[in-house]
């Protein structure tokens, strides 16, 4: 799905009402109900993993609405929360007086006050300070300021209380409030990518509509939306396609419901493909493991991993699934250079379908020459991560001489920038352009990691993926998508790789969020991750089913 500018998004919402007989307030109505869903989810979800037996006390939930349409959607959202939630208590404050509100935005404004829903109206300062106090004790806060209208950056008392809502939060790290959850886009964040000019909310969630906006991918305030929830509100999915006109295309469910995600009933381990991962060395043997396992549940047919013969015990040892076979080490325990001569190493490239490189394997010199003759020599898929990439540090362009048609690296920002020799900053200031640039320079797909993972393909193609937590902020999740990258690609081939790049970085951001149970992000290790892959597959099958 290609991501909207503003202008692009009211062509889609006009397109709807002319297409589809939708009018813009069934539209706004579905929007404020989807606000609410995301709220009640949240508050039910606190109930059942609080662990506690008391009584839990009434959440406290203020909606803060601008005079826009924006404004309109909290208006709705506030009226379902209202209705439908239990033990829910909400406040509305409207920045503005009801007498300026126009369209759909006052006829809501109309059904909340004939529910009794009552209007604290924010006109100055001292009614700001009145409010504050209330509002710094909610439990939730829904933030309908500004909209995709908005033009410059916001001002006056709406960026007051941005700070306000921010200083509070602490950009969305502190406790209380539990969530805020922003209407379509964080107030004061431009929809179109372009610098902001004043604060923008810090959210937990943004529940954005149709699809998402441009800003929301690749602005440098990006992260204020924090998880970004795309509800099509009765647009098609195409219908982005059709409006958009950005080269980008974000990865959403429906983005592989082309690929045969569904395993025909006389299939066999031979049909998914047999993967060739080649990692682990003297005290990184885990490395090896995590991608080994993560390429065994994200479906591959087979697996072997090649480790140094010093660590091949633990590596066999940890999986009774996959196979393993010992490679010649160096003193350090890594990979012998000499490996990749022996016939012994030649015969086990021969029945593979794709070869993982790079989890693990260490600096050792005898080993990166290893991994640069390997490059060069397999004729196999290549997926490169790791310490395969760090081979390369500053002779990146040896990348272009290979045999292999096809190949994908997956650095991090400091590994993309040893590739390209300059500041780990540099990479950060133009992640898309840097990827982009680096995949038609060196004729390899780009997966540059991070917030906002972006895949690149040679031919011009940019993917965004959106999913993923904070929980994947530690050692070892890298090696988990090196082995799903690889798993996916035994089994769905290279026809339509960046597609299947794409759904590898999806599934693992799925993972990343199912595998949280109980826990905080900050307790999730990578190989929760990897045991939640078939569990993110099936929730991608179900996303599927549920929005054709």
């Amino acid at each position: 799905m290609k991501p909207l500018t503003a202008a692009e998004a009211r062509e889609a919402e006009r397109l709807i009402t002319e297409r589809y007989g939708i009018s813009t307030g069934q539209l706004m109505e579905s929007a404020g109900e989807a606000i609410s869903a995301v709220v009640e989810n949240f508050h039910a979800g606190r109930f059942r993993t609080s662990g506690n037996s008391e009584p839990e006390p009434d959440v406290r939930v203020a909606v803060l609405c601008g005079k826009g349409n924006n404004g309109g959607d909290g208006f709705v959202a506030a009226r379902y929360l209202r209705k439908h939630a239990h033990k829910l208590v909400v406040r509305l404050y409207l920045f503005g007086a009801q007498g300026e509100l126009r369209g759909d935005a006052a006829e809501n404004c109309k059904r909340w006050t004939e529910v009794g829903g009552p209007i604290i109206e924010i006109a100055d300062d001292a009614s700001w300070e009145a409010a504050w106090e209330e509002i710094s004790w909610a439990d939730v806060v829904v933030d309908a300021l500004l909209g995709t209208g908005l033009r410059g950056g916001a001002t006056g008392l709406i960026a007051r209380a941005i700070e306000n809502i921010n200083s509070l939060s602490r950009n969305a790290t502190a406790p209380i409030p539990s969530l805020i959850v922003s209407a379509d886009i964080p107030s004061g964040l431009p929809s179109d990518g372009e610098a902001t000019q004043g604060p923008v909310v810090r959210a937990h969630k943004t529940v954005t509509f149709i699809a998402p906006k441009v800003g929301q991918l690749v602005s440098p305030d990006a992260a204020c939306c924090g998880e970004l929830i795309v509800r099509l509100i009765g647009a098609p999915p195409e219908l982005a396609d059709e409006v958009g006109k950005s080269p980008l295309r974000w990865s959403g469910p429906q983005e592989f419901a082309s690929l045969p995600l569904v395993r025909r009933v006389d299939s066999h381990k031979g049909t998914y493909g047999h993967v060739l991962l080649i990692g682990g060395s003297l005290g990184k043997s885990g490395a090896a493991v995590l991608a080994g396992e993560a390429s065994l549940r994200s479906g591959a047919g087979l697996t072997t991993i090649a480790t140094p013969d010093v660590v091949l015990p633990i590596v066999a040892a940890a999986h009774p699934e996959y196979m393993t076979e010992p490679l010649a080490s160096t003193d350090a325990g890594t990979v012998k250079g000499a490996n990749g001569n022996s016939v012994q190493f030649t015969k086990l490239l021969e029945d593979k379908t794709v070869l993982a490189l790079g989890p693990g394997l260490g600096t050792h010199p005898d080993t990166q020459q290893f991994v640069l003759d390997l490059v060069a020599t397999a004729e196999l898929p290549i997926i490169l991560d790791a310490d395969g990439l760090n081979a390369f540090a500053g002779r990146a362009d040896l990348l272009q001489s290979r045999k292999s048609a096809f190949l994908t690296i997956t650095p991090h920002p400091g590994e993309m920038a040893r590739l390209l020799g300059i500041k780990t900053a540099a990479v950060e200031v133009d992640r898309i352009t840097i990827a982009l640039d680096a995949a038609r320079r060196w004729n390899t797909h780009v997966i540059l990691k991070g917030f906002r993972t972006i895949i690149a393909a040679p031919g011009g193609e940019i993917w965004i993926n959106t999913m993923g937590s904070a929980s994947l902020a530690k050692g070892g999740s890298g090696d988990v998508l090196t082995g799903v990258l690889a798993g996916l690609t035994a089994q769905f081939g290279t026809q339509d790789w960046p597609r299947v790049l794409a759904l590898g970085v999806y599934l693992h951001g799925v993972a990343a969020r199912a595998s949280l149970g109980y826990s905080d992000e900050s307790g999730v290790v990578a190989s929760s991750v990897g045991i939640a892959i078939p569990m993110a597959r099936n929730n991608l099958l179900v996303e599927i089913r549920r929005r054709a």
